[in-house]
């Protein structure tokens, strides 16, 4: 069966790179026995080699035209379970065996990864890791501290959510067709924050704000959500810029503009 060329709209680009599949695999480290779902398996070139390892495998695919391919790459194995859906949609709790929890792994598609990372860690009770690639300047911002100049409101959302480790890039040969910019695999393991969120949503739309004006002081840029009394209280101060703040901060901030809100009821 001839190979399926990669759709745009889909954002594909098929990894072909050997080498760079091996170090997929032993990053993942797959155990028989554990639940793993790939997202986006195309041309099923970590498939094969996934489903060798394990005997059983989900797969996650939005275009209904890889899947005849995909299953005859795999030798139409009886342990390739394919749910033809959108990831950015699908409830992937319903993959999770009871009491257990599941492990992703996936080269990500670039135009929908951001998005897709958030629906993934509102399911984090039913993930135990994930192992993405992801377009290199994204997992920069993913794993970037304070001071740094990837840092923003992705770094502060996700090291609110979980632990991010850049582990290795990716070059665009790796891939058919290449991309025009490198990538990179990138661990997540979703864990509860070490500092106290009083309330989850205020915290995103703080750091949200902070970020949306990044030049401007946070008493400017925050001044709808926060005055000098709260500022005060959280003990941070108002002509700081967002990108000194590290997560902890933003979530005492946050928790002052919750306590005021609750007093104010």
């Amino acid at each position: 069966m001839s190979a399926v060329g990669a759709k745009k709209r889909f954002g594909q680009h098929f990894l072909h790179d050997p080498r760079i599949i091996a170090r997929i695999l032993t990053a993942l480290d797959p155990r028989p026995g554990e639940r793993i779902v790939e997202i986006g398996p195309g041309r099923g070139a970590l498939t094969g080699p996934l489903l060798a390892r394990i005997g059983s495998l989900d797969v996650v695919e939005i275009d209904r035209d890889v899947v005849a391919p995909l299953r005859a790459a795999c030798d139409d194995a009886a342990g390739l379970r394919v749910h033809l859906a959108d990831a950015l949609e699908f409830d992937f709790r319903s993959l999770a065996p009871p009491g257990g929890r599941i492990r992703l792994v996936g080269n990500l598609p670039y135009n929908i990864s951001t998005p897709l990372l958030f629906h993934l860690l509102e399911q984090a009770d039913a993930v135990q890791d994930m192992l993405f690639m992801l377009q290199k300047e994204v997992v920069d911002r993913m794993a970037a501290g304070p001071d740094e100049d990837a840092y923003g409101r992705l770094s502060v959302a996700l090291a609110a959510r979980a632990e991010v480790v850049h582990l290795f890039d990716v070059g665009p040969g790796a891939f058919n067709p290449p991309p025009q910019v490198d990538s990179a695999i990138v661990r997540l393991v979703p864990r509860p924050p070490a500092f106290e969120i009083l309330d989850a949503a205020l915290f995103d739309r703080v750091v949200t704000a902070a970020f949306g004006q990044r030049r401007k002081q946070l008493g400017n840029s925050l001044k709808t959500i926060a005055d000098g009394a709260i500022f005060e209280e959280a003990g941070i101060e108002p002509r700081e810029r967002a990108e000194r703040l590290s997560a902890a901060d933003f979530a005492r901030l946050a928790n002052a503009v919750a306590r005021r809100s609750k007093s104010n009821c």
